[in-house]
């Protein structure tokens, strides 16, 4: 009788360690998706200089480093929250009026982050203009919340927003930077160059932005652009089942002009 308790009893405390160990590996597994889907918004997907989107406000507000900060932040903190509300209704909203209803949900939060600038930060919400209103219909926004926010969970959807956020933010504040440096000799306000060079106004210009973005977008696809690993056949996508030896003799009997 005692020998039975007691295997009941090692038996029960294993099933329990089991289970702790699975909820441990759980909980791990699930902060490391959310890890995931954040960095797939601050660097594999990033919207401005992967998936090129929102270059609207990109072009106009980074005058300076300031404008790239607070548009940054603005629309960071649309995305967020607007991702966070389509998330938990997304089971309630028919298809056919999802895109109004997502817009609806997105102006809502435009116009809290609107007049809390205007009240708060007039300097800034001066700066930014028609573009901060113009956050209801910014495609970076509105695609999250199609492409993602209406598809998965809360917190994937609050991650997804962050990293996105947090990439757009990164961007505008790069290319501000660059601008003001290059347009006007500082840097948030800072003089940087101590007169070693006379600032080049263009690039506080419209012309200027198209320049610095597509400057910057340059040397990140120069960077981290992908390395082919593979050559020869197996790169192929074709998969016509020639050897490398058939393709160069093939290749030989077109440049001679012979029959294939």
């Amino acid at each position: 009788m005692s020998d039975n308790a007691e295997n009941k009893a090692a038996g029960g405390g294993a099933s329990g360690s089991a289970g702790a160990l699975d909820a441990a590996n759980a909980g791990g597994s699930a902060g490391a998706n959310l890890l995931t889907v954040f960095r797939n918004g601050l660097l594999d997907e990033n919207p401005t200089f992967r998936l090129i989107l929102g270059t609207c406000p990109t072009l106009a507000v980074t005058t300076s480093a300031v404008n790239g900060v607070g548009m940054g932040l603005s629309a960071m903190a649309v995305l967020i929250c607007s991702n966070i509300v389509i998330s938990l209704i997304r089971n309630l909203i028919p298809d056919t009026v999802r895109i109004p209803a997502f817009i609806t949900v997105i102006a809502g939060f435009v116009t809290i982050v609107d007049l809390l600038l205007h009240a708060f930060v007039p300097s800034l919400y001066s700066a930014l203009g028609i573009f901060i209103p113009l956050i209801v219909v910014n495609c970076i926004i509105l695609a999250r919340a199609e492409m993602f926010a209406c598809k998965n969970s809360v917190a994937r959807s609050a991650a997804d927003g962050l990293g996105m956020g947090v990439g757009f933010t990164a961007a505008l504040i790069l290319i501000g930077s660059l601008r003001e440096f290059l347009g006007n000799g500082t840097i948030f306000g800072i003089d940087l160059t101590q007169r070693l060079f006379s600032p080049a106004a263009l690039m506080l210009l419209p012309p200027g932005g198209f320049l610095a973005y597509g400057a910057v977008l340059a040397v990140i696809n120069k960077v981290t652009r992908n390395k082919t690993a593979v050559v020869g056949c197996d790169a192929c996508p074709l998969r016509c089942g020639m050897k490398d030896g058939e393709r160069a003799g093939l290749a030989d009997a077109r440049g001679n002009g012979g029959a294939v």
